[in-house]
């Protein structure tokens, strides 16, 4: 059986999650028994493709040192920087060049299953430019009109929800490529949110991979429940696989 290719991950954990109206970083907020970063490193880590993990930190952090996962020897951290793209640069400029694949995976993505990230890791294989994890959009989408009316939104029109896709994390590409797509990025001011609008903005190919509804995003209060139970679900999917054998 001829041996799978490991790569590395960079994980951009320097945001302060305003949006959780929480004291600290929502990536420390505690869930199923651990920090939802825990959740996220232990999870990528158990992985067989992934060989280490670049996490990106606020260069004020104090607490993720504290956690037992920081002295994983798979672990390494450096300082991230304002923005996203900012962190994200400074992950895959602590890599070298003969690295060529690359992974990036929010910190607040905890519940991502290892069958899609073996699936966006076969893009590898297939000589593609790279990729993301992806789901189809399944709901009606409104687009609003730019003003308000008693502080609530108006409907302007539905708009179609065929060939629309929420973008998702793992994204996986090639590691030169994405250094000189987020520095363009950086030098054009062009905002964006993530490592595949960088490469669009190069005109590059990003290819969709599908993925499971379950790897949310933590960004809302309300997210912590349904994280807490996707996480315990796959907890006792993984035991009852273990009793079977």
């Amino acid at each position: 059986m001829p041996t799978l290719s490991q790569y590395s991950v960079v994980v951009p954990a320097a945001g302060i999650g305003k949006r959780m109206k929480t004291d600290c970083p929502k990536q420390y907020l505690h869930i199923a028994g651990k920090t939802i970063i825990e959740h996220t490193l232990t999870n990528l880590l158990e992985h067989s493709q992934v060989q280490r993990v670049i996490v990106v930190l606020n260069p004020n952090d104090i607490l993720f040192a504290q956690l037992p996962i920081a002295s994983h020897p798979c672990i390494e951290v450096v300082v991230g920087g304002q923005e996203r793209c900012d962190s994200v640069l400074a992950g895959l400029n602590y890599l070298t060049d003969d690295e060529e694949w690359v992974l990036v995976h929010d910190a607040a993505r905890p519940c991502f299953a290892a069958t899609d990230l073996t699936a966006l890791l076969q893009l590898a294989e297939q000589g593609s430019t790279g990729g993301i994890l992806a789901t189809p959009v399944r709901d009606t989408m409104k687009r609003a009109v730019n003003v308000k009316v008693n502080g609530q939104n108006i409907v302007k029109q539905t708009e179609s929800r065929e060939h629309l896709w929420h973008a998702l994390t793992p994204q996986f590409f090639k590691l030169v490529t994405l250094k000189k797509a987020l520095n363009t990025a950086i030098q054009q001011q062009t905002k964006i949110t993530d490592e595949a609008s960088a490469m669009e903005l190069l005109g590059e190919k990003v290819m969709l991979v599908e993925g499971c509804a379950s790897n949310i995003k933590i960004t809302q209060p309300e997210d912590l429940l349904l994280a807490e139970f996707y996480l315990t679900q796959s907890k006792l999917s993984n035991e009852g696989d273990l009793t079977e054998v």
